[in-house]
């Protein structure tokens, strides 16, 4: 699913599976590569990241870019800045049904890059179809 607000968009998906499952998956380094399209490899003194991490990503063009984590809220939500530019915010959310919602949240500026969000949580359900 889509959604604008005034300050963000939204893509989103929910998952059969646990929020603890999903949130390693978000916050370990290890895996951003294999999730996120624009991601190709992290330094990051943290594996998991939390508040106030800092690092770097090189992206998919190559291009290596500091990274520090802004927001944070354990099991539910992280955001960073990357370049010293507000970036994605990641959330996620139990359901009543048990399965767990997915939100990467972008700047609306940057609105377009919902798209690659959504290749992600194609790329994290099909991680999530391995380890089953």
């Amino acid at each position: 699913m889509f959604k604008i607000s005034f300050s963000r968009a939204e893509v989103n998906r929910s998952f059969h599976s646990s929020c603890k499952t999903i949130w390693e998956l978000l916050t370990d380094t290890d895996t951003w590569p294999r999730w996120g399209p624009s991601v190709r490899e992290v330094e990051c003194k943290h594996r998991f990241v939390r508040k106030g991490s800092e690092g770097k990503v090189k992206t998919a063009a190559g291009i290596w870019l500091p990274f520090v984590i802004t927001g944070y809220e354990q099991g539910c939500f992280w955001s960073w800045d990357v370049a010293g530019i507000p970036a994605t915010g990641h959330r996620v959310k139990r359901l009543e049904d048990g399965h767990c919602l997915l939100t990467f949240e972008v700047p609306l500026l940057v609105t377009p890059y919902a798209y690659i969000c959504k290749i992600a949580l194609d790329r994290i359900a099909g991680i999530l179809d391995e380890s089953n």
